[in-house]
């Protein structure tokens, strides 16, 4: 699949089913508008009451993703996808590797990070941005506020990964550590935003942020355009909604499939229960770490995603085992979940040409050894 410029600013992207003509989006007041011509097939799809069927709506649309990946690429270039005969044999398919822990800041996020904070208008930049991060949302805001020139506050629960800590003080964030996990540290964060005026930056509900990430699924259906399915890990659902909006406008024969531990399964029920759901969060994973659904996300995923699986905390832990075995990368926990999910759903996925979201490789030291000493 590749890109073309047409007239009037049209992008036609070319995969084979055809031409999709991307718009390159409108000036609408202070807010940019993107217009989408969707393949005979896709519009065919849609079902009554689709999430994206509403022109007034918040969520990102194809020609929001191409717009995102222009405006990224002075800082991004495109990340590697390879094929992995040793992880092919084990799940039984033909793997495919969507490399995202290979961003500079270790993970997908970094892309929502620049597209979003390159489009504030200059009265939030002057007041700053504040976010609630587990770490790699919160290295994606640090990472762009520092290249924009914007001041950044990122609150962490109080056993965040260090790792991700420092990385993010790094690049001259400030540090707010509150709460025993990402939700606490998010209602702190929120409530900080309102106090000092600070422009919050949602982790999941905020239409650039998944246009951003949804670059990674773009650059993934041109690089390898005969995929079949893609396995995303979820926590607060970005990622997921990102290779929705792509995947169904593209080609929407794609399945797009979530994977969730099942000790932190907000995201996972409230995908099921079409309604946002709060549950318990247990897992060691904290790229997957949520308690609750995020609204944006899910909405996407309501109209969009094919399946969602839960995986078991071993899973993960073989699963970053047989990534950093295959790979020769560092993989996260969350950056697993693709690999543990494809394996509960091998028999499903034979033969089947399978893209797995490598999304961070930033795990520390000390989750090394404890997954290692496990073997």
């Amino acid at each position: 699949m590749r890109d073309e410029r047409g007239a009037h600013g049209l992008v036609r992207l070319r995969g084979r089913n055809g031409a999709l003509d991307v718009g390159a989006g409108e000036e609408d007041g202070t807010h940019r508008r993107s217009v989408v011509a969707p393949p005979a097939s896709a519009a065919a799809g849609r079902q009554d009451g689709d999430v994206s069927a509403d022109p007034g709506s918040e969520i990102p649309t194809l020609a929001d993703v191409v717009a995102a990946r222009e405006r990224i690429a002075p800082y991004l270039g495109p990340t590697l996808l390879r094929r992995y005969a040793t992880l092919s044999e084990l799940v039984g398919a033909d793997v495919w590797v969507k490399h995202e822990n290979q961003n500079p800041t270790g993970a997908f996020k970094i892309r929502g990070g620049i597209n979003l904070v390159a489009q504030l208008p200059e009265d939030e930049r002057e007041r700053g941005l504040i976010a609630a991060s587990t770490g790699n949302h919160g290295q994606s805001i640090a990472y762009a506020a520092r290249a924009f020139g914007v001041r950044a506050t990122i609150c962490v629960p109080a056993d965040a990964n260090p790792l991700k800590v420092d990385a993010i003080r790094s690049l001259g964030a400030e540090i707010v550590s509150h709460g025993r996990d990402f939700d606490e540290a998010r209602e702190h964060c929120a409530a900080l935003a309102e106090r000092e005026g600070l422009r919050y930056v949602h982790s999941g509900n905020e239409p650039q942020l998944i246009a951003g990430v949804a670059t990674a699924t773009l650059e993934l259906v041109e690089q390898e355009p005969e995929i079949d399915v893609i396995l995303v890990p979820v926590g607060g659902g970005s990622g997921a909604a990102g290779a929705c909006v792509v995947a169904k406008a593209v080609r929407p024969e794609i399945e797009v499939v979530g994977v969730q531990s099942e000790a932190a399964p907000a995201a996972y029920r409230s995908w099921r229960e079409r309604r946002i759901v709060e549950d318990a969060m247990g897992t060691f994973a904290e790229g997957l770490a949520t308690r609750v659904g995020f609204e944006l996300p899910q909405r996407i995923l309501w109209g969009h995603l094919d399946d969602f699986v839960l995986v078991g905390e071993d899973d993960l832990r073989r699963a970053i085992v047989q990534m950093i075995d295959a790979t020769r990368q560092l993989v996260e926990a969350a950056g697993a979940a693709a690999l543990a999910g494809a394996l509960k759903l091998r028999e499903r996925l034979h033969g089947k040409r399978v893209a797995l979201i490598c999304s961070g490789g930033n795990i520390t030291l000390t989750q090394l050894r404890a997954v290692l000493g496990d073997r």
